[in-house]
């Protein structure tokens, strides 16, 4: 696996255990702030780890 596949995948993991704290708090007991912050925080990551997984795929073009 080349070095930059690597720091891809190694994002995107960093990036699923920051989204899945604030999933924890959206899970939680509602508090207005904690979870409005939270959503936007969730959505930001997710959008990135998105990204991140269209990185990655274009890293591993489909054999033909």
């Amino acid at each position: 696996m080349n070095e930059r596949l690597e720091t891809l995948k190694k994002a995107r993991d960093r990036m699923i255990e920051d989204r899945d704290q604030h999933a924890k708090v959206l899970a939680a007991p509602f508090d207005r702030d904690k979870a409005e912050r939270a959503r936007n925080k969730f959505v930001e990551l997710q959008m990135l780890i998105d990204a991140l997984d269209r990185a990655i795929s274009a890293e591993n073009p489909v054999s033909k």
